[in-house]
């Protein structure tokens, strides 16, 4: 029976190709942020209070002033038509039952406008060495309803996925990337390799700074959010750059390996920041979620278990163990509303160990695939 995300993880990782496994699951170098994102909120303990009217709970909250039913938002994950052959699609109209927003990646499978059709949408940001191909793409997100951008700001290089250079990452050409100007360099190459690392290299830009967050910001009416942020100082100067908000993420443990977790950095976050504040990154319970709107988050993102859904073919499950965890968290803490989620319930206390770290893949034979790799 698949009755949590862990179970959808271990389903998944049956269906998938060993190449898509790598690039979904996988973090960089040893994966100890990777790990350390789950393990993380193991050393946050809860101290639920009794006696309160729990009888109706509500998990409504608002996010940019856009009510949703669920305080857990859709993390941007690349090209989900690995995993789906309706890949964004199928997650769009999952998150459209769930009454929540989805975050586009720049490298979808589906074009922006499709998902903006389907479903609440933020567009999801790389800025391009080409200034001019980059304001196109933000013409295009306003033309199709997005409500928000949400720029990156931690992969001025992209981190080192052992996973990805093994297998020769590359897109299938099968599969459309119709959000970016050129596909050509995300094709398998005879150098084999990361194709993925060498776009990156070729055609993200590694001198982005604050002057061109400023530049994005005089360049767009809708409300930019800046993802990747892991210190107060960065997110107080965000908000003073006019942004709306931050997104508290280390990217999924896939950038810099022995980056503090996202939920550690979390609570200094909100303390400094007049902006609304997310993060991403570890989110596999809906305790998880009790604990990261109590350490000052408006709410989650979650990623990786959208991709899971979409490998068993039930993209809606993972929201709706969410949400059903959730409800029972929220019940037996004795908070009856989001509201009610505040910092009080919770403390940190020692982690149990693990018996393996995150990004092994469960049910494969010993040695076809180790976390290492």
């Amino acid at each position: 029976m698949l009755l949590t995300l862990t179970d959808l993880e271990r389903a998944a990782s049956e269906r998938l190709s060993a190449m898509a496994w790598g690039y979904y699951a996988s973090g960089a170098d040893d994966q100890i942020t990777l790990a350390d994102n789950i393990a993380a909120f193991q050393r946050v303990r809860l101290m639920p209070r009794v006696l309160v009217d729990v009888s109706q709970r509500a998990q409504n909250t608002t996010v940019l002033g856009r009510s949703i039913d669920l305080p857990v938002l859709v993390a941007p994950t690349a090209m989900q038509g690995l995993a789906h052959a309706r890949g964004e699609l199928a997650t769009a109209e999952a998150a459209a039952h769930a009454g929540t927003v989805m975050v586009l990646s720049t490298f979808s499978n589906t074009p922006i406008e499709s998902v903006a059709a389907a479903v609440p949408t933020w567009f999801q940001l790389y800025v391009y060495k080409d200034r001019g191909a980059c304001k196109a793409l933000v013409r295009r997100a306003e033309a199709a309803g997005c409500e928000a951008l949400v720029v990156t700001v931690d992969a001025p290089l992209l981190g080192q996925r052992l996973a990805d250079i093994r297998h020769g990452f590359h897109l299938p050409p099968e599969l459309a990337l119709p959000n970016l100007l050129d596909r050509s360099a995300l094709m398998r190459s005879p150098d084999a390799g990361s194709a993925l690392q060498r776009f990156v290299r070729e055609m993200l830009d590694p001198s982005l700074s604050w002057k061109d967050l400023h530049w994005l910001r005089n360049n767009t009416a809708l409300p930019v959010l800046v993802k990747g942020v892991l210190r107060p100082d960065d997110a107080a100067r965000a908000m003073k750059a006019g942004c709306a908000g931050v997104i508290v993420s280390n990217h999924g443990g896939r950038q810099l390996d022995g980056a503090i977790a996202a939920v550690d950095a979390l609570p200094a976050i909100a303390d400094a920041c007049e902006g609304e504040v997310y993060m991403d990154g570890g989110v596999r319970r809906g305790t998880d979620v009790v604990k990261a709107l109590a350490l000052g988050a408006r709410a989650v993102l979650v990623g990786r278990p959208m991709l899971w859904g979409l490998a068993i073919e039930d993209p809606t499950r993972p929201l709706t163990i969410l949400r059903e965890e959730l409800d029972r968290a929220m019940a037996l803490c004795g908070a009856p509303t989001v509201a009610d989620l505040t910092r009080d319930l919770v403390v940190h206390g020692a982690a149990p160990s693990r018996s393996h770290p995150r990004g092994r893949r469960p049910g494969r034979a010993a040695g076809a695939y180790r976390a290492e790799d």
